[in-house]
Formats: C-alpha cells, sequence, structure tokens
C-alpha cells in the first residue's frame, strides 16, 4: 500500500507578525495558503517613498519574498500551483497575490473579494499590490471545494475585519486546519466557535494557528470598546477626530451608532465611502447606509480627484462635507482621519474640548503606520489629548489554549508571531505536539 506524503512549507508567518506564506502538497495538488506581504522584514530594508522597492529580484534578495517556481507572473515557467487560498483582506496576508502567475486562481470569501477590487480601485497599482487580472474564486462558509486530493472547507471566522475564515483541509493523510488570523471577543464569536466545532469534528492531523498575543494581550471586547467610545464622544465639546482602519466595520458601525446616539454626524473619508459603497453589495454584511441622515462624506482640500472619488462626490453630491463646513459645526461632527490627513486641521481649527481618538493597533497596512512622534507635536499644537481605545483582532492568549484543546489534532504549528517559544511553552500540555516552524523547511504532517 502506498503511502502519501502531505507536507507544509512556511514562507513567511514565522519569528513574525503577518507575511503569512505556506505551501500545502498532498500527492500531486499544491495549495498555497495565503500570500501576505511581510511588513517586519520589509522594514529591514526598505523605507517608503525613497528608499522602496523596485523589482521583485530585490525582493527576492532580502527573502522578503520566496523563491518559488511555478508561481510568479514574473517568471516564464507554467503555473506549478494549483491555487492560492486567501484567509482574508489584510495586506499581511494578501498583498503579495500582486505576484502570482495570473493562471493560478484565487479563492477567497466573497466579502474580501470585493474588499480588494475596492482598494485596488482606490489604490495607485504598484510593484507590491495589483490585483488585475487576478481569477477571483468567491466561497461562503457551508461550501466545499474540491482541488485534486484535497477538499477546503472554509469556514467563517472573527476578525477586525469582515470576510475572514479558516480552514480545515481534508488531505489523504488526515484533515489539516488553518485558523488565519481570529478571535474570540469580538462583534461575532459565534463565527469562531462555528469554525472550532468544525476543526474538531475533522479530528486533525495538524493545526497551523496563528499566535499574535502571547505578550501585552489586554482583556476587552467590541461591546466594551463602544461603551468606552460613546463615554468620549458623550463629554466631548468640540470635535472628535477618529482614525481607524478603513475596512474595520465592527469600529465604523459603533462610531455610525455613537454619532446617533450623541446628535453628531460622522464624516468618513472618500476612501470609506468607497469600501462602503461597495459592501452594500455583500447582504450579509450590517453596513451603514451612505444617504443616513447621521453620515457625511468629508472631501480633502486637493485640486484633483481620482476617478473613484470623482464617482462618490458626484453620487452622493448631498452628503459631501469640505473642512470649512466641518470647521463650522465641529461639536456635531466625529470625523475619521488618518495620520496623513492631519493637515487638514490646519483649516479646521480644532475648537477648545476636541480630541483625539486613536482606535487601532496592528499596522497590516502602511496606512496604519503612525509616526507617534509627529503625531503628538500635530496634536499639542492644536490642544488635542489623545485617547487609545482599541481591541485586537488577534485571539487572547487563554482563548486561544480553550480553542486548540478543542481542535485537538497530532501537531500544532504556531505562525503570525514573534515569540514561538514562548507559546511552546505555555502550550506544553496539549495532547498535540508543538512544532516552532522554520522559514522554508517541509514538515510531514
Amino acid at each position: 500500500m502506498v503511502k502519501h506524503e502531505t507536507t507544509l512549507t512556511f514562507y513567511g508567518g514565522v519569528e513574525e507578525i503577518g507575511g503569512n506564506k505556506i505551501l500545502l502538497k498532498d500527492r500531486d495538488t499544491k495549495v498555497l495558503l495565503d500570500f501576505g506581504m511581510s511588513f517586519g522584514m520589509k522594514k529591514q530594508f526598505y523605507s517608503p517613498p525613497f528608499l522602496s522597492p523596485k523589482s521583485e529580484k530585490s525582493l527576492q534578495e532580502f527573502g522578503i519574498l520566496p523563491r518559488l517556481e511555478g508561481v510568479y507572473r514574473f517568471d516564464a515557467k507554467d503555473p506549478e500551483v494549483d491555487a492560492v487560498f486567501l484567509s482574508h483582506s489584510h495586506l499581511d496576508h494578501s498583498a503579495y497575490l500582486s505576484f502570482i502567475n495570473r493562471k493560478i486562481p484565487v479563492y477567497c470569501g466573497e466579502t474580501t473579494q470585493i474588499i480588494l477590487k475596492a482598494l485596488g480601485d482606490m489604490r495607485r497599482t504598484d510593484l507590491e499590490f495589483d490585483v488585475k487580472g487576478l481569477d477571483f474564486r468567491p466561497f461562503r462558509t457551508g461550501d466545499k471545494i474540491r482541488l485534486g486530493s484535497l477538499e477546503f472547507e472554509p469556514v467563517h471566522v472573527d476578525h477586525s475585519v469582515p470576510g475572514a475564515y479558516g480552514f480545515v483541509i481534508h488531505t489523504s493523510s488526515g484533515a489539516v486546519v488553518y485558523t488565519g488570523d481570529f478571535r474570540h471577543h469580538g462583534a461575532r464569536c459565534e463565527m469562531t466557535d462555528d469554525f472550532v466545532k468544525k476543526a474538531r469534528k475533522a479530528e486533525p492531523v495538524a493545526v497551523v494557528t496563528e499566535a499574535t498575543n502571547l505578550t501585552g494581550a489586554s482583556v476587552s471586547s467590541e461591546g466594551e470598546v463602544e461603551r468606552k467610545l460613546g463615554d468620549i464622544v458623550g463629554q466631548a465639546g468640540g470635535i472628535v477626530l477618529a482614525e481607524f482602519a478603513y475596512a474595520d466595520v465592527d469600529r465604523l458601525n459603533s462610531f455610525f451608532r455613537i454619532a446617533k446616539k450623541t446628535g453628531r454626524c460622522l464624516a468618513v473619508s472618500l476612501k470609506q465611502a468607497h469600501l462602503l459603497n461597495a459592501l452594500r453589495a455583500d447582504k450579509g454584511l450590517n453596513v451603514p447606509d451612505l444617504n443616513d441622515e447621521s453620515i457625511v462624506i468629508f472631501r480633502k482640500s486637493k485640486a484633483r480627484f481620482s476617478r473613484w472619488e470623482s464617482q462618490i462626490i458626484s453620487n452622493y453630491a448631498d452628503r459631501i462635507v469640505d473642512v470649512f463646513e466641518v470647521s463650522k459645526r465641529q461639536c456635531k461632527a466625529i470625523l475619521t482621519m488618518s495620520f496623513y490627513d492631519l493637515e487638514e486641521l490646519v483649516a479646521i481649527r480644532p475648537e477648545a474640548g476636541s480630541c483625539y481618538v486613536l482606535s487601532a493597533s496592528e499596522p497590516f497596512n502602511e496606512e496604519m503606520e503612525i509616526d507617534f512622534e509627529k503625531l503628538v507635536n500635530w496634536l499639542t499644537h492644536y490642544g488635542l489629548p489623545q485617547y487609545h481605545v482599541h481591541v485586537s483582532g488577534h485571539i487572547m492568549p487563554l482563548q486561544l489554549r480553550v480553542a486548540l484543546k478543542q481542535m485537538g489534532g497530532r501537531s500544532v504549528f504556531p505562525v503570525h508571531t514573534e515569540h514561538g517559544d514562548l507559546f511552546s511553552r505555555f502550550m506544553r500540555d496539549l495532547d498535540a505536539g508543538v512544532v516552532l516552524p522554520k522559514k522554508g523547511r517541509q514538515y510531514t504532517v
């Protein structure tokens, strides 16, 4: 009897937060689990925009982009990988799809496809982000996807972006479970429960799990965050400036509900408006309607607008406000803004009693990178106290222990963490053996 070997090779997400790139091989079938940008590794060699990678060769030179054959659009070889399965849309899991051969299908949740295509509209195509021409194959929970010797069961999980999934993958050696990024303290913890139950039922031989929050974990929830944000907004006498990831729908919904309760309007950016407009097509999501009386769309002070921006301005002309309108009714506004929008404060001139709320933590894209020294200088100049009110998109250590004990398995591979040794000691009494993966090494499951 021939014994078929199933292997996992980790090309990213090892001893780092994000950058997940995992190759699963079973018989003659090869599949990549996520293909994200390694922000930590990139920072070691580059400082955009003036020192940025100019080609895939420079990224491969430093190991930021793995040397793989039959995967990339820039080599002449036919595809040697059957598919990429994407857990969610955060760029540390998805950005390097840019380099994938367009003949290789990309399986992802319907919501993830919407977000990535919207991001493709809004972001200038460059070396490290280009979704044009990708063969997206969307799925939903309950679907089963057969690919060669593999069968994928995607199951929704709760995360800080909608449309996140974990996978139960049936191989010739047994089930392999990949958690992607997940949590149990968000607005939809029951989705994570669904995934854990499905994983347990499959009796996995291996579990590949995120293990982000092993240090500095905090006990909180989306509900608690909303209550705290409500207290801050309720006490503020002037404008409330809110910074959070534009695709964090849970946080946007919280600010939207708070705006309604406090008699304010939520002024979203053109980018958030474009994404909300796109997400309205997903009937499984609860997102604010841009025509709601508590929503306005903030148009930044600039001379030229992209095509997608002009469409939003044209389609929602009666919802558009500029810096002067916001400045006139500061006590009635929650203005969403990024670090790169601080120049707008020169015209807004925040009144006494205004404040800034940072409601984000994970730097999963360049826009969440904040130079805190410069931020503090701006806030000090305008007399704006800073609040940090946030809850992580990643599962907490004790909840992760419970989930892994419930899932079972012979081997557990922690990824998306800088603290593998801590994980190994913390989980040393698991029935499953902990394997700390090394980059580029192949493991038989």
